[in-house]
């Protein structure tokens, strides 16, 4: 399955795909923050995607003007996600691209995605101390705070953090959109 934004191709991460992940994947700012470790080589990043990127419902994000891969998203049914109609939204992003609106824009499509398409009711979206741009993202998506843990296991960095519960709801996500929709209805009104 594809899905598509203003900028973006949302499509299943490929082998050939590799390259263009390690490119981002290997940047010390990107993994560690998000509880993953950088990847070594390209063949570090090949088993990555075949191991982990290849899930269903991962994508990679694809800017359209280059047709190249320079992040991932998914919606994930473990850790956070307790019942068959919830998932657990996670991304990662090449910093050249940090602080464009891509992520929220892809976010945005798979928000849609699981809650018209996939008929889930809640997703769950979590991030360690310390990512505030990915405490941004969920804000400005609609998410909620639910609860803090301490000592969180990172297992694959061996250690542990303190991590952030954010939620939508299926019924918020609609608001969110109804409000929306008003608001671009009533800046149409004023540039009449």
């Amino acid at each position: 399955m594809m899905l598509e934004t203003e900028r973006l191709i949302l499509r299943p991460w490929e082998e050939a795909d590799a390259e263009e992940c390690y490119r981002y994947a290997s940047d010390p700012r990107v993994g560690p923050i998000a509880g993953w470790p950088v990847h070594t080589s390209v063949e570090n990043s090949r088993q990555v995607i075949r191991d982990v990127l290849m899930a269903p419902e991962t994508y990679a994000i694809v800017l359209k003007e280059t047709g190249l891969p320079i992040g991932s998203i998914g919606l994930h049914r473990k850790d956070l996600a307790q019942a068959e109609d919830e998932a657990e939204l996670g991304y990662w992003l090449g910093v050249p691209y940090w602080g464009r609106g891509l992520v929220p824009e892809a976010a945005q499509e798979m928000l849609r995605h699981a809650f018209e398409d996939l008929g889930l009711s809640r997703v769950w979206c979590a991030f360690y101390d310390g990512n505030d741009r990915s405490r941004r993202v969920q804000e400005k998506l609609g998410f909620t705070y639910q609860w803090t843990c301490e000592d969180v296991a990172v297992p694959l960095l061996g250690e542990t953090r303190r991590g952030h519960v954010n939620l939508l709801a299926r019924e918020d996500w609609l608001a969110g959109r109804q409000m929306q929709s008003r608001q671009n209805a009533d800046q149409g009104d004023e540039s009449i």
